[in-house]
């Protein structure tokens, strides 16, 4: 299994949400996630934080296939249309820029049909050095307070 056929597999979000790689799929990134009932608003239409969440993984999919640790700088989705339980999501990620430690990814959440359903687009930025996320005990990654 390569790096980037591992990202999904060792994801404990995209385990739990049976986000998958899509074996023999076109470019480095393609995922793919059934859309159960539990993922459904009171308007019974996929909630935008799922899309926003499988395009997010295929975008971390994408960013760390090269090899050094990266993680998102800044991301941002377009939905374009509503999506129903029970139908499978594509998302396929393409590098389109990487400059130094950073990277520019899009990302397009289809149907099962190629209808497009969302776009994406994240900001990368590669991390320097074993232990670039410093944590603290309150859990803050700048070791802030909890507090205002």
């Amino acid at each position: 299994m390569t790096r980037a056929e591992q990202i999904p597999a060792d994801d404990p979000t995209c385990q739990a949400l049976g986000i998958r790689t899509v074996p023999g799929a076109p470019g480095p990134a393609v995922l793919q996630m059934r859309v159960t009932g539990e993922m459904v608003n009171r308007h019974g239409i996929v909630h935008g934080g799922y899309l926003f969440l499988l395009a997010d993984a295929a975008f971390a999919h994408a960013s760390n296939a090269p090899g050094p640790t990266a993680v998102a700088q800044s991301a941002q989705i377009t939905f374009l249309r509503p999506v129903l339980a029970g139908v499978t999501l594509w998302a396929e990620a393409t590098e389109r820029v990487r400059h130094g430690r950073f990277g520019v990814y899009d990302v397009t959440v289809r149907l099962a049909d190629g209808t497009v359903v969302a776009e994406f687009r994240g900001h990368s930025v590669v991390l320097t050095g074993p232990g670039s996320l410093p944590t603290s005990s309150n859990g803050h990654l700048d070791g802030g307070s909890d507090g205002p």
